[in-house]
Parts: structure tokens; C-alpha cells; sequence
């Protein structure tokens, strides 16, 4: 099978032989990769354009929402990726790091979007700067996705992971990609891209993949294009110093070799936590992926005395490992990913047996496989006895199942071998010593991107040695490449444009969308409180009636909140203070301007979210008036799952000032705002008035249901609410139940060709039971208004509901708005 390749929105075979993929575990051949006859400038110039025009007008909540929607989908396919992955001498567990960490890094990145990124399609980033004396003159600077495409150049160890982590960073950031995996492993790479595109998720141009050799692809990179490379560090200096990519300052970003070690700690002696742990670590670092991860232990620090020890324990540990086919249970560590790589391998490891000796080379019996077949090699473990003399294994990676034992006396050493490597992506510290850890740590720090450290306090939830995080920086300096991945959103950075803008408050305010101070104000008779999410406007204001502040309220608030600090309740031991008299708490200035710009009516906003940038500029005394102006800062959208009302987060600027017009105090504080919902209220008047457009000759835009039936049908669900009568049974299992209820909350429409369950068991219920519509209608708004009622009077009361299971009032509200809105909107009504 020969792979196709996804270019300009077309899947094309290449036109020559190409290069023949194999099974890593059995040999045999399971597809050809080839890119020759591909047209690359088309494939960058159609990135360039469609991409990037479809992708940055995306908001980053958006492109958030679409890379959880990508996530969900390819965790449905998930098992035929396996089955791929498996021939690639991958066993279950490295093919589980592999797969669905590649998903959930999308995941990740999915929620950090919704949490913490605008809905739009630029970031500020930072506070705004006042450049002017009277801040008529403002900076402060922007982010948006830099214009062209990034070129993203993988390693064969991880096949979806390595593509997943390099796109989840650069979809939510707004720039289109072309993934070039490693032929070897490639088919899985494509296997996972085709669902992608086969999803509909992405907009056209977002991505692009290359199976097979780049060619010369990188002759047509420009201003504002990337690359993100994957690989040995010799490869990476190349490309990095093309006239292509060195003449245009097309970014470059490289993930190399990494020479990392790990330390035991001189405290952690055998028969401590420390010391198994260490053991274990090793071993799996050894072992997991075949030794093929960047991010695997090369170099084993050990205290000189201890040597022998750990010798001991790490070949037992090897021993006990078994080695051979994926398929089989028994197996925990695979084959390389082919004969190439084994070759490879070979030809280091005799590279380190000229200078350091080889004391472990277990000949273990593979399970259901055979050496001549596969590509499988059997941990190695070599003894560095003089590492300050001999730089072998801090020059050489043998990348599989390889590490080597090297001595150390002190910290001071310790550290001093760590950073020999020249750069690693990550060093681990295996020690309960806390000094000892503290002082190794900032000593090898400018070497590594990352330092794990382990002991018997985080070993039950810690992720590993050898496991980048979303969140964290995954890169290293010198060796390592010197690039940077993820990190959580520093990880955008690398493909945004930062842009620093100037100008006044109201220019400020109009570029970013974040109301700066000194900006027009929009007063309007309606309290800002009273206005849903989307009514809420960046610049709604609120100016409030003046409070005069007295003693009675500084001694009532110490008394209250148990704040007696003396500048507030000791007028004698003011002398040399800043302070004149007894002075008003700060919380009771930043509680009584609450009181003055909250609106006690019951209205959209649901709850107070939080506090920020609070700041207190001039004491305020009994006697002196305060004043406060609300302004509405900034709107977040988010996501909101379970039983929350859909809501966002609008940010208020909160400026309180006294009788001269002095700012006092000034915060922002944050609300949850609630979204105006697509149903109709529960409004018997405003019901019974929409009904009046609803006659015997009135025809549904989908369904059978007559006017008639369907009145009928929406006042047998509020008899049902009311217990008459009792629903015997829901029709949903209940594994599925909580989801169904959930669902009552969001503001997703009912579909129009949802199957209602017991419309189908029962046809009765359609048969009518009025004498005709207008009987039917008046049957009904008494039934309502009923509801209305009982619920008033029984608020905790609870029944079942055919689809819902048992609803307590709210979720019946809730159902009703619902079902009331579809069958009024299935007969044109609203």
C-alpha cells in the first residue's frame, strides 16, 4: 500500500518507488511512503492562503472548541490506531503515551483556550503601560497568528504524539501546518491524519501531510513561515542554516539529541523509597519505547560507593523484563522501529565500548518473536569509571534500549556530570534530601529545559522521568536544540506576531476590546447587572449615589471582621503613621462601593467570580463621601459543562473616588454573566399571546403532528411534571441518565427529528382528547398556570419524566422551555 499524501486539499500518491516500510516485530512489509512529483511551493503558497485566511479569523476560544471536537472524534477510532502502532514494535503502554497522550495534549490545550484565551482573534498580552503624564497616552501590545505556514518535521519514536503535540500549538495559535513524519512509523502518522480530515473539524487549509522524504521543501520557505524539527542535532543545524531559512528569519525551533541523565541521591542508600524508586525509573526509561525517546536516561549518577548496588538491582530489574512481540501480554518491551535503526544503534554502541565497559547485555528469550525477523535488541548497560576523564558517554547517544553507570562524590560533582551532556531536555534528581536536591538542581539548571525530581512524597502521582507535559516547557538548551514546545501558552508564543500598540484611551480600547481608564464611558438608564453576556457591551458604565462614611461604620466593620489593627480602631498610636485619624478598613471601602453598584433585582448576573488588581491609593476617614464607577473591562467567554447555566465571565473596572474626586481605590472584579437562553419563558400571558397565531389550518415545517396533537402533546408533558399521572419509567439506561440531565442545562436545541421513546410505544398519546384547538389551547394554559403554581408551593418535590428520568423543579423548567420552544418553532409560532 502506498501512503497518499494530503496537499492542497487533495489526497496525491507520489509518482516513484519510494521507500518500503516494514514491521518493526515481524519484517514484513506494511506500506511505501513516497513524495516525489509533489508540488511543494503549491502546497506552502495553499497553507499561505486558504489556511491562514480560514484559521486566523477563528477566535482562540473557537479554535479551542475545535481542537477538543478533533480530540473526541479520533478517541472513537482509537483502536485501529493501535493495531497500526503494534508494527511498529510498540507495546501497549508506549503505544497508550503515544496515542492518546497525542490526544490529550489537544485536550489540554482545548481547555486552557476556553479558560484562559479571548474570544478573538488577537491576545493582549500584559497590562497596558501609561506612557503620557495625564494617561492620555497608552501602550500596550497585541498577539496574532504570524502570516505563512509552519513546516513541522517529526521523529519516527512517536508517530501520532510528535504530530499532535507540534499541531496543538500551532491550530490554537492561528497558523496553518504541513506535518512531515519520519517515513518509518509514517503509515500511523497518515492513518490518524486521514480521520482528521475525514472529521470535517478543520477548516480547509489547516493541515497539509507529507509522507515520505521533504524534498525540497524547504527552498520555498519565506517570511513569516516556520519550521519545528525533530531529530539529531546534526540534521537540525543543517536545515536551521539553508539560505532559505537563515536569509528569510523564518523561525526555527529544533528538538535534537539529548544525552540526559538521572542522579540518585547520596541519602538514598538500598533499602530506601529513594533507592527502588530510582531503580524502577531507570528500568523504565531503559525499556519503555525500546529506549527510543528523547527524553530517556543515558547517563545513570550514581555516589561511587553505591555503584556496585545499583548494578546489581538495575540488571535484576533488566532481567525480569520481558522482550518480544507487542501482541503478547507478556511483553513489556518491544522491538526498535526497524533494522536501519538497529544498525544505527549497533554502530553507537561499539562507539562506547572503545572507551567505556559493557557489564550488562542480558540475552533475553524473546515472546513470540525471533531476532532475525524484527528489529529487537536487549537492554545494554555500560560503566563509566572515570566520567571526568572519559567523554564518550556524554558525547554519544545510542538512541534505544542503552545507559550507562557513571560515579560521582559530592553534589558539587554530581552537577558538574549532569551538565557535561551539553544540554539536555531533562535531568531527574532521585533523592528525600531536600538540601541535596535544592543544591544540585540550581547548579544544572542552565543545561536542562527540565528537572524531575522524586521521592517517596510524589511517586504515587508522579508523571515520570521521561513524560513532557502540556503545561510544562518541553526543550532544552545547547544539544538539545535550544528550542522550545509547549509549556502551556508560552507554547503559542513561538507562532504568534507581537505588536506593541500606541494611542489614546479610546483607541486603546476600540484595538484591544478591554476598556482602558480614561476611556468615553457609556452611561444608560438600564443597570449593567440586568444585561445578559451578549447585551453587555466593553465600556457599559454605571455611575452610583455617594455613601458618606462614619466612625459607627469603621467600628461596626472591625467588629465584624475582627480586623482590629490599630490604625483603624487606636487614635492614640497614630503619631508618625501616614495616617491623620482612624482610617476606614480597605475591604470596607471595596465592600461598600459593592453595596452601592450591585442591583439587588434578581437579573442575569449569577455569582461573583473573583478579585484582581485590587489597590488602595488614599485613606478615606469618617466624614469623607464616597462615589463609585462601574465599567465593564472585558468579556471571556467559556466553556460550561454539567448542570452551570451557560454563562461568561465580564470583568468590571471598579474606580471608587471621594468628595474631591480622588481615586481611593481601584479593582477589577469579576462576575459570572448569564447568556440569554433560545427558550421562552414560562410566561403564561406571553404564551397564551404566541398561541394566538397558532389555527386548524396552520402546517408544521417538519413532523405529522397537527396544531391540535401538538398542543395536546406539550400538555401531557406538564400533567406529567404535575404527577398525572406518575411516569412509570424512563426510557433512557441509566448509565446515560446524568448525561441526558446535564443536557437540560446547555442552550442546544432540541433536534427536530429526535425520536421521543414513548411516542413510540404509546400512539394514544397523539389521539386527541379535546373537542377541538381552541379547547385544547385553554386546557393547556390552565395547566400551566398550574405548574407554575405547585412548584411554588412544593419547590423540592421531584417526578419522573419518560426521557429524563426523575426532574426536581428547576429541571422541569428547564425540560418545558425546552419542548415548548420546538413544537412552537416546528409550527413557525416564534
Amino acid at each position: 500500500m502506498k501512503l497518499k499524501n494530503y496537499i492542497h486539499g487533495e489526497w496525491i500518491e507520489g509518482t516513484g518507488n519510494g521507500i518500503p516500510l516494514y514491521n518493526a516485530v515481524t519484517g514484513e512489509q506494511v506500506a511505501v511512503s513516497d513524495t516525489e512529483g509533489l508540488n511543494f511551493e503549491q502546497a506552502l503558497d495553499y497553507g499561505r492562503t486558504v489556511g491562514y485566511k480560514n484559521l486566523s479569523s477563528m477566535t482562540f476560544y473557537d479554535r479551542g472548541e475545535m481542537l477538543k471536537k478533533v480530540a473526541l472524534y479520533l478517541l472513537e477510532r482509537k483502536k485501529k490506531y493501535y493495531d497500526l502502532s503494534y508494527k511498529t514494535g510498540a507495546t501497549h503502554v508506549d503505544s497508550w503515551v503515544d496515542i492518546e497522550g497525542g490526544f490529550g495534549t489537544f485536550f489540554t490545550y482545548s481547555g486552557l483556550a476556553k479558560r484562559m484565551l479571548p474570544n478573538t482573534p488577537f491576545w493582549v498580552d500584559g497590562d497596558t503601560q501609561k506612557i503620557s503624564a495625564n494617561g492620555t497616552f497608552l501602550g500596550t501590545h497585541i498577539l496574532t497568528p504570524s502570516e505563512g505556514v509552519s513546516i513541522q518535521i517529526n521523529a519516527y519514536n512517536f508517530p501520532v504524539w510528535g504530530m499532535l503535540e507540534k499541531l496543538s500549538t500551532s491550530l490554537l495559535a492561528g497558523v496553518p501546518s504541513i506535518v512531515k513524519p519520519s517515513p518509518f512509523g509514517s503509515y500511523l502518522t497518515n492513518a490518524v491524519f486521514q480521520d482528521m480530515i475525514e472529521s470535517g473539524i478543520l477548516p480547509e487549509g489547516a493541515v497539509q501531510l507529507v509522507c515520505g522524504e521533504p524534498g525540497n521543501i524547504l527552498d520555498y520557505v519565506q517570511d513569516g513561515d516556520s519550521v519545528l524539527f525533530t531529530g539529531s542535532a546534526n540534521t537540525g543545524r543543517k536545515l536551521k542554516s539553508l539560505p532559505s531559512v537563515a536569509g528569510n528569519a523564518v523561525r526555527f525551533n529544533m528538538e535534537a539529541d539529548s544525552l540526559n541523565c538521572s542522579i540518585l541521591g547520596l541519602d538514598a542508600k538500598p533499602g530506601t523509597p529513594e533507592f527502588d524508586l530510582f531503580i524502577k525509573e531507570v528500568r523504565n526509561e531503559m525499556t519503555t519505547k525500546a529506549g527510543q525517546k528523547c527524553t530517556a536516561i543515558r547517563r545513570i549518577i550514581v555516589p561511587e560507593n553505591l555503584i556496585g548496588d545499583v548494578q546489581h538491582a538495575l540488571s535484576k530489574a533488566l532481567d525480569q523484563t520481558k522482550i518480544g512481540n507487542p501482541l503478547s501480554r507478556e511483553t513489556r518491551m518491544g522491538s526498535l522501529v526497524g533494522k536501519q535503526q538497529y544498525d544505527e544503534v549497533l554502530r553507537k554502541i561499539n562507539l562506547l565500548k572503545a572507551e567505556t565497559e559493557l557489564i550488562y547485555d542480558g540475552q533475553h528469550e524473546l515472546v513470540d518473536a525471533d531476532y532475525e525477523s524484527g528489529a529487537f535488541m536487549s537492554p545494554k548497560l555500560f560503566l563509566n569509571d572515570k566520567p571526568f576523564e572519559k567523554n564518550i558517554s556524554h558525547d554519544v547517544e545510542a538512541f534505544g534500549p542503552v545507559s550507562t553507570l557513571m560515579p560521582y562524590k559530592d553534589a558539587e560533582e554530581a552537577a558538574a556530570l549532569a551538565k557535561r551532556g551539553k544540554g539536555s531536555l531533562v535531568g531527574s534528581i532521585i533523592s528525600h534530601d531536600d538540601n541535596f536536591v535544592a543544591e544540585t538542581s540550581w547548579k544544572m539548571a542552565s543545561q536542562h529545559g527540565r528537572i524531575f525530581v522524586l521521592n517517596r512524597d510524589s511517586a504515587k502521582e508522579s508523571t515520570g522521568h521521561g513524560s513532557p507535559l502540556p503545561t510544562l516547557m518541553h526543550g532544552g538548551p545547547g544539544r538539545a536544540g535550544g528550542g522550545e514546545e509547549m509549556g502551556g501558552l508560552n507554547g503559542l508564543h513561538f507562532f504568534l506576531q507581537k505588536t506593541a500598540i500606541q494611542g489614546s484611551p479610546d483607541v486603546l480600547t476600540a484595538i484591544t476590546k478591554i476598556y482602558q481608564q480614561g476611556a468615553e464611558k457609556k452611561y444608560s438608564d438600564k443597570h449593567p447587572f440586568q444585561k445578559y453576556f451578549e447585551e453587555v457591551e466593553v465600556g457599559d458604565s454605571l455611575e452610583t449615589a455617594g455613601r458618606t462614611v462614619t466612625d459607627a461604620d469603621i467600628v461596626n466593620f472591625s467588629n465584624v471582621s475582627w480586623d482590629h489593627f490599630y490604625a483603624h480602631t487606636d487614635a492614640t498610636r497614630l503619631t508618625g503613621t501616614i495616617f491623620d485619624k482612624t482610617v476606614a478598613h480597605g475591604y470596607f471601602i471595596l465592600s461598600a462601593a459593592a453595596g452601592l453598584f450591585v442591583s439587588g433585582k434578581k437579573g442575569p448576573v449569577i455569582a461573583n467570580y473573583g478579585l484582581e488588581n485590587c489597590s488602595f491609593f488614599k485613606p478615606v476617614y469618617a466624614g469623607d463621601t464616597i462615589t463609585v464607577y462601574l465599567t465593564a473591562k472585558e468579556k471571556i467567554n467559556r466553556g460550561v459543562k454539567g448542570r452551570n447555566i451557560p454563562s461568561g465571565v465580564v470583568k468590571w473596572l471598579v474606580e471608587v473616588v471621594n468628595q474631591r474626586e480622588e481615586v481611593v481605590c481601584v479593582a477589577t472584579i469579576l462576575t459570572l454573566v448569564a447568556k440569554q437562553s433560545p427558550f421562552i419563558d414560562l410566561n403564561v400571558k406571553s404564551i397564551q399571546k404566541t398561541l394566538n397565531g397558532l389555527t386548524e389550518s396552520t402546517q408544521p415545517k417538519w413532523g405529522k403532528m397537527s396544531p391540535q396533537q401538538m398542543i395536546e402533546h406539550l400538555e401531557h408533558g406538564i400533567l406529567v411534571s404535575l404527577g398525572e399521572p406518575e411516569a412509570d419509567k424512563c426510557f433512557i439506561p441509566e448509565e446515560h441518565l446524568e448525561k441526558w440531565q446535564d443536557s437540560l442545562y446547555n442552550h442546544r436545541k432540541m433536534p427536530k427529528d429526535f425520536p421521543a421513546p414513548f411516542l413510540v410505544e404509546d400512539e394514544k398519546l397523539l389521539e386527541l382528547r379535546h373537542k377541538n384547538l381552541e379547547a385544547a389551547k385553554q386546557s393547556f394554559l390552565e395547566n400551566l398556570k398550574r405548574f407554575v403554581i405547585y412548584y411554588k408551593e412544593n419547590p423540592e418535590v421531584e417526578h419522573m419524566n419518560f426521557v429524563f428520568g426523575k426532574l426536581n423543579k428547576e429541571m422541569w423548567e428547564l425540560m418545558h422551555r425546552k419542548h415548548f420552544t420546538h413544537h412552537f418553532e416546528q409550527f413557525g409560532l416564534i
